[in-house]
């Protein structure tokens, strides 16, 4: 049957119990929603398609829900990690607000988290939208409906369902839900709802009415849907599943030219917090690898999953993802997420005994961890349609991952990130990343924090608190949308190489914070940023570096570090080019603080041609 006016086409679907997901001819249908989105949902609609989080009273907290956190914090000498105060300890808390992952465990929810805008996790328990926010609102029946809502900032999106509803006042009561981050706060940000028959009223809609089995489509055409359309209702979170143990791995398995296509999305499914940085991840992908070694996937194609196209869980060694294509993905593109012993049980390896809980969650020696992970010739895009806080790479508790040729593009955060600094070793390189953070403030191309150490032996084979340098080279990276920098180093992060790279946009080229130290940027070409740098201050030996650089700036000051004392950041052999052509530094001119024997050899001028800096941009990285 059809609706003249409106196109709606209705099918009796008599013993499907859900439909998650509908692909029209290849293409993603969008589930009956307000507001609407003009391009569906496979068209990002920046900080579009959203209710104001102003039009909106949110219910606080409820922090008795699930009883109270038991915190532990690890006080053996052996694993001190000084620091002036910040992140020296690793530290946990189970239970309480953090029961909502599974495990239920979190640095968030530990005695003292710290750092940029840290207090413990929590999230609103409801919400009741200003008149008029919803439209169409009192709804009949919305026990199926979701909830998508930005955390304040966009650091991440949670889902929510729906647990009470009082079409009187107009409350929704949140159930299930509001763990697909890591970080919490007590109200939301703007928001969106879906799946609510009275909002299937846009070209491109659909909603499936589980109790009526019946499935309507707000056609996007004329007429009724072709009958040689294709429809395809996703099912299967997992597509291929590689699962051994670490020891008795699965070894050298190979897919090549395989087109991975519609598995249904997770985003409601259990997620963890991998480890101190704002993720939160579902352990599941379209591809699942977990207990392998010299796995390979070439020259294949992820279209249209859901959820994480590819999860290397756990011990894996040598995994390998090249020259294949991700394109439309609700989640991430690749993730890498290691294992350490914080609580009794993980979902994610049933069955196993899980020795020295929580005093081993310190612990990354015993290599339950991905290691030499390699990404290369890839390219992503469009991805995190669903999970806004993901990337087209991410790890955690993961270690000397290669991360090199790929072209990633079209993203709603950072597009490559480090959780934590988790062994270290890593290589990233030869990457074209731009477009990302195109619906959320902070970060760009690449994102990085390290709240929690970690014991592993990749630094130099015994065990050590202390990770192997990364290196970040031969990139370039364009901090387009939501610019502050190209490469974000966030609470905490340390031992990075940054250099070689061509670094386009941002506030500033480089960033410490909360306890950052020993970066270096060296041989960088930085173009229209904002200032040089902006860093915390190190301990004497611990310095940050930033030299042999040249920085075409949009301001007039080198940036904000520290300008004396024991522990000063070195600064020299910069050229520095203003609109002005002249600079300041340390609250006086080039010239002058040159004359106090700092930044020697630097050197300002006025801005160049764009040629000459496409010329530097080609010299750099041979194209």
């Amino acid at each position: 049957a059809a609706n003249e006016t409106t196109n709606i086409w209705v099918a009796d679907v008599s013993g499907v119990d859900d439909i998650p997901g509908l692909q029209i001819d290849g293409v993603r249908a969008t589930r009956a929603r307000y507001p609407n989105l003009p391009g569906g949902i496979e068209v990002s609609p920046g900080y579009g398609g959203m209710v104001s989080e102003k039009d909106a009273d949110w219910t606080p907290p409820d922090f008795n829900k699930f009883g109270p956190v038991h915190f532990y914090t690890d006080n053996a000498s052996s694993h001190d990690r000084p620091n002036g105060g910040w992140f020296e300890h690793y530290m946990i808390g189970v239970g309480g607000l953090c029961s909502v992952y599974d495990p239920p465990v979190s640095y968030w929810c530990s005695r003292h988290p710290s750092g940029g805008g840290a207090f413990a996790f929590r999230t609103p328990s409801g919400v009741t939208p200003k008149s008029g926010a919803l439209p169409h609102a009192p709804y009949k029946d919305p026990s199926g409906a979701l909830f998508f809502v930005w955390r304040p900032a966009r650091w991440a999106n949670w889902m929510f369902e729906v647990g009470a509803y009082n079409a009187s006042s107009g409350n929704f009561t949140f159930g299930k839900g509001g763990n697909q981050g890591a970080r919490g706060e007590n109200r939301g940000g703007d928001f969106f709802v879906e799946n609510i028959y009275e909002e299937l009223d846009a070209p491109g809609e659909f909603f499936f009415d589980t109790k009526a089995k019946r499935l309507y489509l707000f056609y996007n055409g004329t007429g009724p849907p072709p009958a040689a359309a294709s429809v395809v209702a996703p099912s299967l979170r997992t597509l291929v599943n590689i699962s051994a143990s670490r020891w008795a791995p699965a070894r050298g398995i190979s897919h090549s030219g395989v087109t991975f296509r519609a598995a249904r999305y997770t985003y409601m499914d259990p997620h963890g917090v991998p480890s101190a940085g704002d993720w939160a991840l579902d352990r599941v992908g379209a591809v699942f690898l977990q207990g392998t070694e010299g796995v390979r996937f070439d020259a294949c194609s992820f279209e249209r999953v859901d959820g994480n196209a590819v999860m290397v869980s756990g011990y894996n060694r040598h995994a390998a993802i090249t020259n294949s294509d991700f394109a439309f993905v609700g989640g991430n593109a690749v993730a890498a997420w290691g294992y350490t012993n914080e609580t009794a049980s993980d979902p994610g390896r049933p069955g196993e005994r899980i020795e020295n809980y929580p005093h081993a969650g310190v612990d990354g020696t015993d290599g339950n961890h991905p290691r030499y992970t390699t990404v290369s010739g890839c390219s992503a895009r469009e991805v995190g349609l669903y999970e806004k806080q993901s990337s087209f790479f991410v790890q955690a508790k993961t270690a000397q991952s290669t991360v090199s040729g790929n072209v990633f593009f079209n993203g709603p955060r950072a597009g490559i990130n480090a959780n934590d600094g988790f062994g270290g070793g890593d290589e990233i390189s030869h990457n074209l990343v731009f477009s990302t953070c195109r619906e959320s403030g902070d970060h760009g191309p690449f994102n990085s924090w390290d709240r929690q150490p970690f014991l592993t032996t990749v630094r130099d084979g015994s065990a050590s608190m202390t990770m192997a340098w990364r290196e970040i080279h031969h990139n370039f990276f364009i901090d387009n949308y939501s610019p502050q920098e190209d490469v974000d180093n966030d609470d905490g992060s340390a031992y990075y190489k940054t250099h070689h790279n061509f670094l386009v946009y941002g506030g500033q080229g480089m960033k410490n914070d909360f306890g950052g130290h020993d970066n270096h940027h060296y041989s960088n070409v930085y173009a229209y940023v904002g200032r040089g740098l902006g860093v915390c201050s190190q301990r004497p030996g611990h310095e940050d570096r930033f030299y042999d650089n040249k920085l075409v700036l949009t301001g007039n000051d080198v940036g904000g570090f520290a300008c004396d004392g024991a522990a000063k950041t070195v600064v020299h052999d910069n050229e520095y080019f203003t609109a002005s052509g002249s600079i300041a530094e340390c609250k006086m001119s080039l010239p002058d603080w040159q004359k106090r024997g700092e930044d020697k050899g630097s050197t300002v001028a006025k801005l160049p041609a764009d040629k000459e800096i496409i010329g530097w941009a080609r010299k750099l990285l041979g194209f």
